[in-house]
C-alpha cells in the first residue's frame, strides 16, 4: 500500500513540474509587450471610455498600425529603499530587456530607524545592479511622507511628486501597489490611493496607463515558483515573469540592502513568488476628451 502511495505521489509530482515547464513556456511566449498591445481591448470593461473609442484609441506605446510596440516610459512608484527590488524585479527586469526606459520615483528614504543616508545609497547600489541608471532614480526626503507606517501619507502630496515626475519624464506606464499594498504596508496604500484618485479625477496624462501589482494570500506569496499555475489560471492584464539567470540578478539586488538583510528577508528571497512573477490589473481612469485615429 505505501508503495501505491508512492508511486501515485511521484507521478503527480512529474505531472506537476511539467506544467511547471508548459505554463513557464507559455508566459515567455506570451510576453508582456504582447498584454499591452490587448490593453485597449480589456479597459474599456473597467474604465468610463466607449467601446467605439476604446477600439480607436491609439497608446503611446503602439505604432499607428497598433500592432507593434514604440518606446516605454516606465515609472515604478515606491514607498521605501528595496521595495523595487523585494516586490517589483521581475516588471523591472524585463521592462529593461525590452528597451523601455525604466525610472524610480521612491517616496521616501527609509529613515525610520535613522538609516536614511545609508539606506539611498543601497537603493542606488540596487538599481545599478537591475540596471536602471542613476539619473533615472529620484528619491523623496519630505517631512510630510516619514518612513513610519503609523503616519498616514497625504494622498495630495504623493499625487503632486508623481505628476511632476511624470510630465518631466514624458511618463507613458506607471507602475505601482494594489490597494492591499503587498505587505499590507500603510504607506504602499496610500500610494495606491494616491493614484486612484489621480485616475477616477481624470489627472492622469492622456495617454498614460497605471497598472497596480496584485496582492496574493500569504500561501500563494510563498510558493515560490510553484505558484505559476495559479496566477497562470488567475486573470491579470499585465504579467512579468523571469527566468533563473534573472532571479539570480534579483538576489544580488536584494543583497544591496544589507541593512534590511534579517532572516524572514532571506526567506523572502528564497519563497517568494514576487521575486519571480509580477502580475498588474489596469487601474481605471475618468474619461477624456479621447484621440481617435
Amino acid at each position: 500500500m505505501f508503495s501505491v502511495t508512492l508511486l501515485v505521489s511521484c507521478f503527480l509530482c512529474s505531472l506537476y513540474f511539467i506544467l511547471l515547464k508548459v505554463i513557464y513556456y507559455r508566459y515567455s511566449q506570451a510576453s508582456w509587450s504582447k498584454h499591452l498591445l490587448k490593453l485597449n481591448g480589456r479597459e474599456s470593461g473597467r474604465s468610463r471610455i466607449s467601446q467605439n473609442a476604446a477600439r480607436n484609441y491609439v497608446y503611446p506605446w503602439q505604432s499607428e498600425h497598433k500592432n507593434s510596440i514604440k518606446e516605454v516610459r516606465a515609472l515604478l512608484v515606491t514607498a521605501h529603499p528595496d521595495d523595487e527590488c523585494m516586490f517589483f524585479a521581475p516588471t523591472i527586469l524585463q521592462l529593461l530587456q525590452s528597451n523601455a526606459s525604466v525610472h524610480l520615483l521612491c517616496l521616501s528614504s527609509g529613515n525610520y530607524y535613522n538609516q536614511g543616508v545609508h539606506r539611498q545609497r543601497e537603493l542606488c547600489d540596487s538599481c545599478a545592479v537591475l540596471g536602471i541608471p542613476s539619473s533615472q532614480v529620484t528619491i523623496i526626503d519630505c517631512k510630510e511622507l516619514p518612513d513610519d507606517p503609523n503616519i498616514e501619507w497625504n494622498i495630495h502630496t504623493i499625487a503632486s511628486f508623481v505628476l511632476k515626475q511624470v510630465t518631466a519624464s514624458s511618463i507613458n506606464l506607471v507602475l505601482t501597489f494594489d490597494g492591499r499594498g503587498v505587505s499590507g504596508h500603510g504607506n504602499h496604500i496610500a500610494i495606491y490611493r494616491s493614484l486612484s484618485y489621480l485616475a477616477s479625477t481624470g489627472e492622469i496624462p492622456d495617454g498614460c496607463c497605471v497598472l497596480s501589482l496584485q496582492t496574493v494570500n500569504v500561501i500563494r506569496k510563498y510558493l515560490s515558483v510553484l505558484e505559476l499555475p495559479i496566477s497562470w489560471l488567475c486573470r491579470s492584464d499585465v504579467s512579468f515573469l523571469i527566468g533563473s539567470e534573472e532571479y539570480k540578478q534579483a538576489k544580488r539586488a536584494m543583497l544591496c540592502h544589507g541593512s534590511q538583510l534579517l532572516w524572514f528577508r532571506r526567506f523572502y528571497m528564497l519563497f517568494s513568488r514576487y521575486m519571480l512573477i509580477n502580475t498588474f490589473q489596469v487601474m481605471a481612469q475618468e474619461e477624456k476628451d479621447w484621440k481617435i485615429y
